[in-house]
């Protein structure tokens, strides 16, 4: 198959991206889930927030994939006589697997009597351990840099969240973890051996055909869950169906639906790099990390809200450091390559 001559975006522009969406993201649903952004009156419930901003997620995944031209990519199936793009087995199933990764995110935050700092170490730590366990499996050579970075990630993960007690977990909070972390498992998997790689061609028709599933069946579950669920979970979700739309909330939710498409959109593209997972992979997790405490300084400036603790801007730090660790390569050629050139150019 030929080659795509769409030329290749650094690794780390894609991180950038991945950042600058996660950091708006993330403080809007903070801010409109307390209740605190202008003419909101009280806090919304996170179950809540999901249909209206699921909903924008796929409007924006659409307009995103139509825009840059990439429809011409994803495989094709008759229906009626024409041809339209459809996945391949294995694309739907990494599509579930990124559905239920969102899914189990945001139940995870709803178990009463479980540390919710906890919750996120096990699920941000555990995604960095997968890193070398799905190379490993796909013989996929772990540079010393690559597990350098994600140590120093993993590192500041523990260090952020060392300063929290009260680590119980119930029963069907690990559960939850462990579908969380067994999604992202089968999805690193499913990229490892079909997609990451040289061909740029076979990264986006694994990037489209993955996405054209996963934020519509995240919608089909949430309006299932809305039709016949019981329980507050799913008069959590009804809610945002019926009562949201009419809200003064209703366009901040859009918003962080639009930049939560855009951290859909990058952060997949990063883990689509061609280089090992336990390089990609801190890569992601550490632009989440200092987006997520720019997003808490921004709110204490903004709203008053409480700065990073020491521990997290310490964890900020490392993860800085990860990143000059993992960036080292790169650095390195850059400068050899103009040396190189620097030689070429003198006298003999």
């Amino acid at each position: 198959m030929e080659e795509s001559r769409m030329p290749r975006i650094s690794i780390w522009w894609m991180a950038f991206g991945y950042f600058a969406c996660y950091w708006p993201y993330s403080a809007l649903v903070r801010a409109t889930s307390d209740g605190i952004l202008p003419g909101l009156s009280g806090r919304i419930d996170g179950l809540t927030l999901q249909p209206v901003q699921v909903a924008a997620s796929l409007v924006s995944m659409f307009v995103f994939i139509t825009w840059i031209g990439w429809w011409k990519y994803p495989g094709r199936r008759e229906v009626l006589g024409a041809p339209i793009p459809f996945p391949s087995l294995w694309t739907a199933l990494s599509g579930v697997c990124t559905a239920l990764v969102i899914v189990t995110t945001n139940l995870a935050y709803t178990f009463s009597g479980v540390s919710i700092v906890f919750v996120m170490l096990l699920m941000r730590g555990g995604v960095l351990i997968l890193g070398p366990i799905v190379d490993t499996l796909n013989r996929r050579k772990v540079r010393w840099f690559s597990a350098t970075g994600m140590l120093l990630s993993l590192a500041a993960l523990v260090v952020a969240f060392a300063e929290r007690g009260g680590y119980a977990i119930s029963l069907l909070c690990a559960i939850d973890v462990a579908a969380y972390l067994l999604a992202y498992f089968v999805r690193f998997q499913f990229m490892s051996r079909i997609a990451k790689s040289a061909d740029t061609t076979r990264n986006i028709r694994y990037f489209v055909e993955e996405q054209m599933v996963a934020t519509p069946f995240l919608m089909l579950l949430l309006g299932l869950v809305a039709l016949f669920g019981r329980g507050e979970m799913a008069e959590q979700v009804r809610t945002g169906f019926v009562g949201l739309p009419g809200s003064a909330a209703i366009a901040y939710v859009v918003l962080a639906g639009i930049f939560s498409q855009g951290t859909g959109i990058f952060g997949t593209l990063i883990f689509l790099d061609r280089r090992e997972n336990t390089f990609c992979i801190p890569v992601n997790r550490s632009s989440s990390v200092l987006a997520g405490v720019l997003a808490s300084f921004t709110l204490a400036v903004v709203f008053g809200m409480r700065t990073p603790s020491t521990h997290q801007l310490v964890g900020a730090a490392l993860v800085i450091l990860a990143i000059l660790v993992l960036s080292l390569p790169t650095i390195l050629a850059k400068r050899r390559s103009a040396s190189a050139g620097a030689d070429g150019r003198t006298p003999a």
